[in-house]
């Protein structure tokens, strides 16, 4: 049987199918489609799949001309039913995996496109894990589910693990130049996975278990969110010692050994760094253990709205206003640089916290035009060539994206809270920054 799978593999005879048609689910979809395979996306929003089914694209890292010719062809069909896996080879799970009100792992969305999946399970399908989820999910949770019924994995079915590691906005590594980690449960599983995953991408690591590869994409998100809480609080050093946080970042960044750049900003945002280390320290309290780095640095993280908010309060003040009553534009409230994506993002805790306050908050951002507000939508300004900015108290800048004129803001003379560097080297009477002295 697994001689089989992989002869329809290494023919792309294969039929494969992705589970959550997302940021991270479509553009593997799209990439196996492009490798020639027949490819059934499943999503449970009927509106997203009858919107796929017209050729019409919504993930800005997928080329909407090459995604609509692969629904011409045929090649790619969405569909909210699973009984479609039934005449599938492989299936790619990319479901989402938030947290709940107290920071532990959410995996209903998991837990219900398994629910589905078991019913359909056949004899040669290669089932993979891709959503971020805690060492043990795979083995302890899906594995159960499909060999409740007698199935042998190895043998019956193969199961792996393998995290995405997608990074929307990146213009040079996507899925076909971005190293793929893979771990099955079986030897078999394993080696099937990662001849799968050789077709859409150029080099495929393999590590023993799924559970070295759950462990890996936790690594490697907390990696990132403990050195950004690290660097955040240096900006908070830096503006009490009166240094500029920025020069020393980029000083310390000429050291071609030993050092790797980060920079602050206003918080943390996005699917994966906010959540993806919680899920570890969960883990590790059912094992009486507490992770301390993760913690503190998301301390450190989570606070950084409030230090904007402060950064707002002193600069109001030194003009002789509060908060209260001010009139408040922010800039970007995606949570990062030319990108669409709100989820996490510290724009929306800034904006809370400001009109908590008393402040009036509008906001401006080139790709997102309209968010989810207190249970209603919130639309953005639509352009900032006809406004009169001298009309705010203050401009905060908490998204840095490419296309805004940024001279006429500061030309405008109003108040300006720069917290991504836009305003690098440049020292005014208008203009506040993260991690540099604003005294004058």
């Amino acid at each position: 049987m697994s001689n089989n799978l992989q002869s329809r593999i290494k023919s792309q005879d294969a039929k494969i199918g992705v589970v959550g048609l997302g940021y991270v689910g479509l553009p593997l979809a799209v990439e196996f489609a492009k490798a020639g395979f027949s490819v059934t996306g499943i999503d449970i929003a009927q509106e997203r799949v009858d919107q796929l089914n017209r050729g019409e694209n919504y993930i800005s890292d997928v080329d909407s001309s090459e995604f609509s010719s692969f629904v011409e062809s045929g090649r790619f069909v969405a569909s909210t039913d699973y009984s479609v896996v039934s005449d599938l080879d492989a299936v790619s799970i990319c479901v989402p995996t938030p947290l709940s009100k107290l920071k532990d792992p959410d995996v209903s969305f998991i837990q219900s496109a398994l629910d589905e999946l078991v019913k359909y399970i056949h004899p040669g399908l290669l089932v993979i894990l891709e959503s971020t989820t805690y060492p043990g999910t795979t083995r302890e949770l899906i594995l159960p589910a499909f060999t409740a019924k007698g199935s042998e994995v190895g043998k019956d079915f193969y199961l792996c693990f393998s995290p995405e590691r997608i990074d929307p906005g990146n213009e040079e590594y996507k899925i076909k130049n971005t190293p793929k980690v893979i771990g099955g449960v079986t030897e078999t599983c394993g080696k099937l996975g990662k001849l799968l995953y050789e077709q859409v991408t150029d080099n495929v690591v393999s590590v023993s278990s799924p559970e070295a590869a759950e462990m890996v994409k936790l690594l490697e998100n907390t990696f990132r969110s403990v050195n950004i809480g690290l660097v955040n609080e240096v900006a908070i050093m830096c503006e009490k010692l009166g240094v500029d946080v920025w020069e020393v970042i980029y000083a310390a960044a000429t050291k071609p050994f030993g050092f790797m750049k980060f920079t602050p900003g206003p918080g943390l945002g996005g699917h994966c760094i906010p959540v993806d280390p919680h899920y570890l320290a969960w883990k590790m309290r059912t094992l009486d253990y507490r992770a301390r780095f993760i913690e503190l640095a998301g301390q450190i993280n989570t606070a950084m709205p409030d230090h904007v908010v402060a950064l707002v309060r002193s600069g109001l003040n030194d003009r002789e206003k509060a908060i209260r009553g001010s009139k408040v534009l922010l800039l970007g409230v995606a949570y990062k640089k030319d990108v669409d994506d709100v989820r996490e993002s510290p724009s929306l805790d800034v904006m809370k916290l400001l009109e908590d306050q008393g402040a009036q908050v509008d906001y401006f951002d080139l790709l997102v035009s309209e968010i989810k507000w207190n249970g209603k939508k919130k639309k953005g300004m639509k352009t900032l060539d006809r406004v009169d900015l001298s009309d705010f108290d203050a401009v905060v800048i908490l998204t840095d994206h490419s296309g805004v004129d940024y001279n006429r803001i500061m030309e405008s003379g109003t108040l300006i809270v720069d917290t991504r560097n836009v305003y690098d080297g440049v020292v005014s009477e208008n203009l506040v920054k993260l991690g540099v002295s604003n005294d004058f």
